[in-house]
C-alpha cells in the first residue's frame, strides 16, 4: 500500500431496518465506510445528500470519524447534480457507495450515473483494495459463487461495495453523539422522473421453471428427479480425510479454490 495521503470520500444514506423498517446506517453504506477507513484512517471523508437533521447519520460517525459533510437536498431533490459538483472540486481520488440504498428510489443507479457524470471508470462490486501504487490501484471484485478477480484501475475511480466487503464495525455510542454534521447549502434541482413516480416495496422476483416437455407423469418425474441429481455424490462410510478431499475436489472444480 502506497504511505502516500489517499483522498477518499465515502457516499453514506439513509438506511431501514429490514423487518421494522426502523431508521439505520445503511448496511451496505456501513461497509463502504470501514473499506475507507482501511485505506485512509481517520482522515476518510463521509459525504451525505440529504436531511443533515437524520439521526441515523450519527452512526457513521460512531465508526471512528470526526466529521460528515452533509449536502442539504429535500426528499424529492435529484442529489446527483449536487454530489458530482461537490466531488470534482474535493480533489477525490476514491470514491465509495453502496450498491444499492435501501430507502428512497432504492434503483442501484447512483455509482453508474456519478461515475458517467464525472467520466471515472467504476468498480462494481468491490471486496478489498490490495495496493495502491503510482496512481494506480489494485483491487478485487466479487464475483458470482464466491469468486474474486483480481483488477489494475487508474485513479480516480467510483467504486461500489455490496455484501461481499467485509462486514462494518459496530458504532460507538459516544463518538457517534460527539461527531460533527457539518451542513452546506447548495443548488437544488428538483427530480422530474421521482415527481411521476409511484413508490413501492420491492420484492425478488419469481425464479422461472424450466419447462419439461415429457407426456406422462413417469417422465416428467425422471426428468426432474435426474437433473436434481446430476453430477451429485452422496457421501457415506468415510473418514473425514477422505470428506474433506472431496469437498476441495468440489471447490476447485468450481473454481472457487485454485
Amino acid at each position: 500500500m502506497s504511505h502516500d495521503p489517499l483522498n477518499v470520500i465515502t457516499l453514506v444514506s439513509v438506511g431501514a431496518h429490514p423487518v421494522t423498517g426502523r431508521a439505520r446506517r445503511a448496511e451496505q453504506d456501513a461497509r463502504a465506510v470501514d473499506l475507507g477507513l482501511s485505506l485512509a484512517g481517520k482522515e476518510l471523508h463521509l459525504l451525505h445528500a440529504g436531511d443533515p437533521q437524520a439521526e441515523a447519520l450519527r452512526a457513521y460517525l460512531g465508526m471512528g470519524l470526526a466529521e460528515m459533510t452533509v449536502l442539504q437536498q429535500p426528499p424529492q431533490a435529484d442529489v446527483l447534480p449536487a454530489l458530482g459538483n461537490y466531488l470534482r472540486h474535493a480533489g477525490a481520488q476514491l470514491v465509495l457507495t453502496g450498491s444499492q440504498a435501501e430507502t428512497g428510489e432504492g434503483s442501484g443507479m447512483l455509482p453508474y450515473l456519478l461515475a458517467e457524470q464525472l467520466d471515472w471508470p467504476l468498480i462494481v462490486g468491490l471486496a478489498e483494495v490490495e495496493s495502491v501504487t503510482g496512481g494506480v490501484a489494485q483491487v478485487l471484485q466479487a464475483l458470482p459463487r464466491g469468486q474474486r478477480r483480481r483488477l489494475q484501475v487508474r485513479l480516480p475511480f467510483v467504486a461500489s461495495v455490496d455484501n461481499a466487503a467485509p462486514e462494518a464495525r459496530q458504532s460507538a455510542f459516544g463518538p457517534a453523539r460527539r461527531g460533527q454534521l457539518q451542513q452546506q447549502e447548495v443548488a437544488v434541482v428538483e427530480d422530474a422522473l421521482l415527481e411521476e413516480a409511484q413508490l413501492q416495496p420491492a420484492r425478488p422476483r419469481p425464479k422461472r421453471l424450466k419447462v419439461i416437455k415429457a407426456k406422462t407423469g413417469a417422465e416428467r418425474m425422471k426428468a426432474a428427479t435426474a437433473k436434481a441429481s446430476a453430477g451429485g455424490q452422496v457421501l457415506t462410510d468415510m473418514t473425514p480425510e477422505q470428506g474433506a478431499e472431496a469437498i476441495f475436489a468440489l471447490l476447485r472444480g468450481e473454481d472457487v479454490l485454485r
